[in-house]
């Protein structure tokens, strides 16, 4: 873990990830991996409102339903190019989020997360009943691939896996960027506590709404490339439980932290194929391997190491410090010769 710390740990990440393509037996392990990235933009934004704001958002799966959804009909019935509908996909995310998070999040706690849980029902609802506009259950099919900035369409597995490859970098430098900026420690003094950080001056409603419209954008773009990847979209792209697969990307990579629902959005989806021949047993397994990482890994693999890395710094530097030289009693009574 030390040689993934700073630039060069990154670098070597994009190495791997460069020259992956070139060491896996098939096109189905890059079909994977391709869809692993696209998810893990959708959880970095989810890491923004939840692990840094600290607010529970259980719409983000639906956010991400209607990016994708906005690509597919744009570009199939109103016939768009696929970039100016991936444009309007992260514009509409962001109009809504605004719009919702002027109401979701006037309420703390498990309010706002059984109000967002509401709100991601109702997107499903409303992809999988307005036939008129969303096709119901038939769904959208025929969907451009990406097109090609020198002609043409990037619809290649290798060239789809570079492609949600640079959009996932570019997602992971633009959230690092804002993390570390300003605002991001605004987002993190809200999480760590309302009371203290309005009476810091932040402004409170203002900073909890931006997260949550930076967060739902990202969600919307990552829809967006899903879109465009898969071809086909239908209701149960909208389904909850998407939502929850999302949230256990950063449970097992770190909440709260940069690399850590990346490096959950890819380790998961390999765990559970590399279960596949378990079948329907498949999730007995799973499921207590989840838990048992859970158990002993409380802030994730990333958040749990750079716990301890941090007492280990702390102890260092505790036993740096020299101990003070004890201090001698004062003498009483008079001296006699």
């Amino acid at each position: 873990m030390t040689l993934l710390q700073g630039k060069a740990g990154w670098g070597l990440l994009i190495a791997l990830a460069l020259v992956f393509p070139y060491v896996v037996p098939n096109n189905y392990f890059l079909s994977v991996m391709t869809l692993s990235y696209i998810f893990a933009i959708a959880a970095l934004g989810l890491n923004l409102i939840t692990g840094y704001t600290g607010q529970f958002n259980l719409a983000h799966g639906g956010f991400m339903a209607i990016g994708a959804y906005a690509v597919g009909l744009l570009t199939t019935d109103y016939q768009w190019g696929f970039w100016w509908a991936f444009a309007a996909a992260g514009a509409v995310c962001g109009v809504l989020g605004w719009l919702i998070g002027m109401l979701s999040l006037r309420m703390t706690g498990h309010v706002f997360s059984i109000f967002t849980l509401c709100v991601g029902y109702i997107i499903y609802l409303l992809i999988e009943k307005w036939e008129a506009v969303t096709h119901g259950a038939v769904g959208v099919m025929g969907i451009p691939a990406p097109a090609h900035p020198f002609g043409g369409e990037v619809d290649t597995p290798i060239g789809q896996y570079y492609l949600m490859l640079g959009f996932l970098v570019l997602g992971a430098v633009v959230m690092q960027r804002i993390v570390r900026s300003i605002l991001g420690r605004s987002f993190m003094a809200v999480r760590n506590g309302e009371a203290l950080a309005e009476a810091l001056g932040i402004p409170l409603m203002r900073t909890k709404r931006l997260a949550f419209v930076l967060s739902v954008i990202y969600a919307g773009l990552a829809g967006g490339l899903y879109a465009g990847h898969v071809r086909f979209l239908g209701p149960e792209l909208a389904a909850t439980h998407h939502t929850f697969e999302l949230v256990m990307f950063m449970l097992v990579g770190g909440i709260g932290t940069l690399f850590g629902p990346i490096l959950g959005s890819v380790l998961v989806p390999w765990l559970t194929q590399s279960l596949q021949f378990l079948q329907d047993y498949r999730m007995v397994v799973f499921g207590p391997l989840l838990i048992v990482l859970l158990i002993f890994l409380p802030h994730g693999i990333v958040g749990t190491w750079l716990h301890r890395q941090a007492r280990r710094e702390a102890a260092k530097r505790a036993q740096a410090v020299p101990p003070a030289p004890p201090v001698s009693a004062p003498r009483t009574g008079a001296r006699h010769a």
